[in-house]
């Protein structure tokens, strides 16, 4: 079973996001405290994990959890101040809305902004950890919560551009999106920063959405 807590005698959260990698949609963050001596064999890294179950351990999740949120960062904001930037201020945005405010903060990865309390300014005790949503419980579970609601939003999104195959990819670099994008050109949720076509050309029509 994953590590319940890194600081100890802390009230911590744990952090993760998920969408970096897309070349279209929002980056989504979120953060989890989970209970101290909290127990979960099923919780682990969102990727090792089928469909079915993140679904089925984000109810447990948000049962059990002290306290969990979700942050967002659009694509506009992504072209504006780059993806890295725009994962921590997803991971910000998610911090500030818990309901139980922590005491430390825990993020998987190895990147991330000093983060200040918005109650009283001050500077919470952070540490990064790479592959930490396989190493710890509150990381996994804020890895299952960013990867299932950010799944939901393409979701919806490829309800409005089916041509992309946003159900199956969810805005990640497949032959298939890419093939889309050459042949219907962008949508409003396309990241006009990144490498859309794969060829080291941002050649595109941005004009036709």
């Amino acid at each position: 079973m994953l590590l319940n807590k890194y600081y100890k005698g802390k009230i911590e959260a744990g952090c993760d996001e998920a969408g970096r990698g897309c070349l279209a949609g929002s980056v989504y963050a979120a953060a989890v405290i989970l209970p101290e001596g909290y127990e979960n064999e099923l919780l682990n890294d969102s990727k090792q994990l089928s469909e079915k179950k993140r679904y089925q351990l984000r109810e447990i999740i948000e049962r059990d959890a002290v306290a969990w949120a979700v942050g967002i960062v659009t694509p506009d904001e992504i072209d504006k101040i780059n993806i890295l930037n725009a994962s921590i201020l997803a991971m910000h945005r998610a911090l500030d809305q818990l309901k139980v405010r922590p005491e430390a903060i825990i993020v998987d990865g190895n990147r991330f902004k000093p983060y200040k309390d918005p109650a009283d300014g001050k500077t919470l005790p952070s540490t990064t950890i790479v592959k930490g949503d396989g190493k710890y419980l509150a990381i996994a579970a804020a890895s299952i919560l960013a990867k299932t609601y950010r799944d939901d939003y393409m979701n919806e999104l490829a309800k409005e551009y089916p041509q992309y195959d946003w159900l199956s990819n969810k805005g990640y670099p497949t032959k298939k999106h890419r093939e889309a994008i050459k042949q219907y050109g962008i949508t409003p949720y396309h990241r006009k920063s990144y490498n859309l076509l794969g060829d080291g050309q941002l050649s595109i029509d941005f004009g036709k959405f």
